[in-house]
């Protein structure tokens, strides 16, 4: 094979997330966003130390399990879905197999306990960051997803399926009056323009919508005529604030150099398993707020404490707003929560005596740091980092503790497997896991492991093991 040629082949299986599997002539081709059992046209567009990838450019055959008409209208432009057009059985088959895959690509006994589903397939997310820009050059002002494979053009998603109404009456409502104004959208290679994005967060039990308008400082327009355009919508929830938040980085990022408040307030409240969060606009919270019910469930359970646990220390590392740590905390003497964003502690603070809880402790600061300033040795552990793991010298410090238990939530079980063989080599093994799907009609998927501390002996035979490979 060589970079430029074309070949058609039949997608095998699919590799997390979207690595669509085609073997041709006994060599392994990557071919990104495809279904397994679609027979597909791709080009080579990478060839690098045996590894080959193909650039989809069309589906010739469907496959068995496609349905004929994709749940969502903007499926296969908009980049946001990967399998809208899979029932969500299938979607729940692929990423049980792709998870079990690689959990047993590092350890052979452990007891897997399958996928959990959504409670709900469509209007599902509590949060959407839509982009400003144009669905082709120098065409009408869009605002939406970035089309598929594309870091510049971006489809208009009115009729997104996995959000709810409301979320699509403030997208129509925005567009249509920064359309009427003639108002520009932020081009990135030029570092011009005054639109970046529109963030709405909605928390789906109790109703509260927030919303962020972010911009450059490239304008000085006024924008409380906007809010009284959000203000007025007819919706199902409540507006409780709509904020403006300059960002003038040079990154695609949501980051804020300065919000203004434009109505209303700069927070909301979400209840999870009974417990009441305050959310503010830039703190990290659970996408799908009924999917973390049960993403927590699982953890809960996992880590096992009870009434006996009552002079037990926790640590929950990479704790966001306090959730998990305020779950456990009836059960334990004290849960230490270690969170790096600033905003997302004073809110876990918050959180905390807003359920009446006065045992949790919320530093803000990087693990790695903040870990050698904690007097109180844990117990147990909870980790739920972000999508690239635990840092090798935070996971030294973390497996050193030596707790008996250990429950690691992963958004991304390829860094969750790199994590993995590190603890089994330290004495830790890998008792239970799960998946948990967050992200319906996406290939994204939580993981939920349980890890315990081998018994002396165990480890000395893991040692030697090592020792041997070495």
């Amino acid at each position: 094979m060589k970079k430029g040629q074309i070949f058609e082949g039949i997608v095998e299986y699919v590799d997390f997330p979207n690595k669509g599997i085609i073997n041709i002539d006994d060599e392994k081709v990557i071919v990104k966003n495809a279904i397994p059992g679609q027979k597909v046209r791709f080009q080579i567009n990478k060839k690098r130390k045996g590894k080959c990838e193909g650039r989809l450019l069309e589906v010739i055959e469907k496959s068995p399990v496609e349905l004929e008409n994709p749940a969502c209208k903007h499926f296969g432009t908009c980049g946001g879905c990967l399998y809208q057009n899979l029932s969500y059985e299938e979607q729940l088959k692929i990423k049980e197999t792709q998870i079990k895959k690689l959990l047993d690509s590092v350890c052979d006994e452990y007891e897997f306990d399958g996928i959990k589903a959504s409670p709900y397939q469509f209007e599902y997310r509590n949060k959407m960051e839509f982009s400003f820009g144009d669905e082709i050059k120098e065409g009408p002002l869009a605002l939406g997803m970035h089309k598929r494979n594309s870091f510049y053009d971006v489809v208009t998603v009115n009729n997104c399926r996995i959000v709810d109404e409301d979320f699509r009456k403030i997208l129509v409502a925005t567009l249509k009056f920064f359309t009427d104004k003639e108002v520009t959208f932020y081009k990135k290679m030029q570092h011009t323009g005054y639109l970046r994005h529109l963030v709405v967060r909605k928390a789906l039990k109790t109703g509260d919508i927030l919303v962020n308008l972010v911009t450059t400082s490239q304008n000085s327009m006024e924008l409380n005529s906007f809010a009284k355009v959000i203000c007025d919508l007819e919706l199902s929830g409540k507006i409780v604030g709509i904020l403006h938040t300059i960002n003038d980085s040079l990154s695609d990022v949501v980051q804020s150099d300065k919000t203004i408040i434009l109505y209303g307030q700069d927070y909301f409240y979400e209840k999870i398993l009974g417990l009441k969060f305050k959310i503010s606009p830039f703190s990290f919270f659970q996408t799908n707020s009924y999917g973390a019910e049960v993403l927590y469930s699982v953890a809960r359970d996992y880590i096992g404490l009870n009434e006996e646990n009552k002079e037990n220390i926790v640590y929950d590392l990479y704790s966001g707003t306090g959730t998990i740590a305020q779950l456990l905390a009836p059960v334990v003497k004290k849960v230490i929560g270690v969170e790096i964003v600033e905003e997302a502690v004073i809110a876990a603070r918050e959180n905390a005596k807003l359920n009446n809880l006065h045992n949790c402790e919320f530093i803000a600061g990087d693990v790695l740091k903040t870990l050698d300033d904690i007097t109180e040795k844990p117990d147990y552990i909870i980790l739920d980092p972000p999508r690239d793991g635990i840092h090798p010298k935070a996971l030294e410090k973390i497996v050193n503790y030596g707790v008996e238990r250990m429950v690691y939530i992963s958004c991304k079980p390829t860094s969750l497997v790199r994590d993995l063989e590190y603890m089994f080599a330290k004495g830790y093994r890998m008792e239970r896991a799960c998946a948990v799907d967050m992200f319906v009609g996406t290939g994204h998927v939580e993981t939920v492991v349980l890890l315990s501390r081998r018994k002396a002996d165990d480890y000395v035979e893991v040692e030697l093991e090592l020792d041997e490979l070495d």
